[in-house]
């Protein structure tokens, strides 16, 4: 009964005429950008992560939010037709999707993706609905000690987990929280890290960041890299339609790939993209025939689609309920919560009831909307394919120093937004993974919060992290994660000694 009235009050919230535009605006801009490959849902939100400075918490959230899920559905049609996937999730739907794209099935894929990503997602938000509270109202048991381990298992997992050198991730993490304690001390009142720079005494924008490090660096980086279609086949609606025989082969893989989404997106530091590839590997080892995987197998582009957007999904269930962002995105929706006076954690859902359950009733509407979008106006996504990118990338950084300058209208944060555009492109040319950072210049300030709490209360004994079970067992996850990156590493290493002898 209970839920009945909580879903109740969240569609009184989401129904308002704001949040439903707000909401519309955002899944069809995370469509444009998840079908023009090489610009990234990151980006796009860093981009109008200013407007939420003008708008209430609950309507930033279910734009920002559309942005990201709308992009998840977007990306696989690039990747489908060009062989190029327009978010980094949709990186496995080219194993398959595109062999079906020359076979002449590419309507077939791209409706089939589209099931796919409403039922992964559609499954998701109920699994949220239905676990988030009852995490949040076990969270509030937390003292200072458990969140401040919690958090640095949400760092060491980010860290480790990226595609690249765990060390270099954890190397990122560093940086962030180093950026993160640029500016004036709560708790004393001193200024750190300003090097006499009055710009700096409020520490350095959140947006200026992002916009830098995701928005400049993903534009320097697809310059001169990514195709255009040209000739490509015309998708008509009866082109679109599936054979009985793909709609039963697509059942159970899309339950699983929404069963395994889902559990990879609560998991910090994970994102979609592992649950994508996992997906894919799983329907590759049950298939009784697994040579037809990479030659257009529709296993093949439905399991890692419902994968990724389930995991888009669950991502905010430790977002909002604990104050752990999962990824780069999730980090950025926390930043939203923060620009507004909202402490993350497991109160937003007690003290916010109105923002966690318009949210997650606009995550229905945005996905039944993202089904109109996708199926009847595929002819048009396939046409933003031929927008000419010297025209796209010059109108995207011209958004971006629009946005970053409507905020303060400050001269510094379009060249904080510049000098970040250039750490990030040499963080890119240096192999390191950027989202890390983010995620630890967010996290750092509660990190650093309730450290000094914590010893406060334990009057400077380090043992408080370990005396209460909660902060143990967070320590306990932290030391296995690092000893099977250590473990991992040194397998890495001997493996290619071991193929030489």
């Amino acid at each position: 009964m209970e839920i009945i009235n909580n879903l109740a009050l969240g569609i009184s919230v989401a129904f308002t005429l704001e949040n439903l535009m707000y909401c519309a605006l955002g899944v069809t801009i995370g469509m444009f950008i998840g079908v023009i490959p090489g610009v990234g849902h990151l980006a796009a939100i860093s981009m109008l992560l200013p407007l939420t400075y003008y708008v209430p918490a609950t309507t930033a959230l279910v734009m920002l939010a559309g942005i990201y899920y709308g992009a998840q559905y977007g990306g696989s049609t690039a990747a489908i037709l060009l062989n190029l996937p327009g978010t980094p999730s949709s990186s496995v739907i080219c194993l398959d999707g595109y062999p079906m794209s020359k076979n002449g099935r590419a309507g077939v894929a791209l409706f089939m993706t589209t099931i796919a990503s409403f039922v992964g997602s559609f499954i998701t938000v109920i699994v949220l609905a239905a676990f988030a509270p009852p995490l949040a109202n076990f969270a509030v048991a937390f003292n200072s000690a458990d969140y401040f381990a919690m958090m640095l298992l949400g760092l060491v997992a980010a860290a480790i987990l990226v595609q690249g050198s765990p060390a270099k991730g954890l190397a990122a993490v560093v940086f962030g929280l180093m950026l993160g304690m640029v500016g004036t001390d709560v708790s004393t009142g001193i200024q750190r890290y300003t090097f006499g720079l009055t710009f700096l005494y409020d520490g350095i924008n959140i947006v200026a960041i992002a916009m830098g490090i995701f928005g400049v660096t993903e534009v320097i980086a697809n310059v001169g890299k990514v195709a255009q279609i040209k000739n490509g086949q015309k998708i008509t609606f009866r082109s679109l339609l599936p054979t009985k025989r793909d709609v039963k082969d697509s059942v159970f893989p899309i339950l699983r790939g929404t069963g395994i989404g889902t559990g990879i997106g609560i998991l910090p530091g994970t994102g979609t993209s592992i649950g994508s590839f996992i997906a894919y590997a799983l329907e590759k080892r049950v298939s009784k025939d697994p040579s037809k995987f990479g030659k257009g197998a529709i296993e093949g582009i439905t399991a890692p689609e419902s994968a990724n957007n389930a995991a888009a999904q669950s991502a905010f269930i430790p977002t909002l309920t604990l104050g752990i962002p999962g990824d780069a995105v999730m980090a950025l929706m926390l930043g939203a919560l923060l620009i507004h006076g909202i402490t993350p954690g497991p109160n937003v859902i007690s003290d916010n009831p109105d923002l966690f359950w318009g949210l997650v009733v606009s995550f229905l509407i945005g996905n039944l909307l993202l089904l109109i979008l996708n199926i009847p106006m595929v002819g048009l996504w396939v046409r933003l394919l031929k927008i000419p990118y010297p025209i796209l990338y010059p109108a995207i950084i011209l958004f971006i120093v629009i946005g970053v300058y409507s905020i303060n209208y400050a001269n510094m944060d379009i060249m904080l937004v510049a000098v970040f555009g250039v750490i990030g492109c040499v963080l890119l040319i240096l192999g390191f993974e950027p989202a890390p950072l983010l995620l630890g210049y967010i996290l750092g300030p509660m990190m650093e919060e309730n450290f000094r709490r914590a010893m406060l209360i334990s009057r400077g004994d380090l043992m408080v992290f370990l005396e209460r079970p909660v902060s143990a067992t967070f320590f306990a996850l932290i030391a296995l994660f690092l000893c099977w990156s250590i473990y991992s590493a040194i397998k890495q290493r001997r493996s290619p000694v071991e193929g030489e002898l």
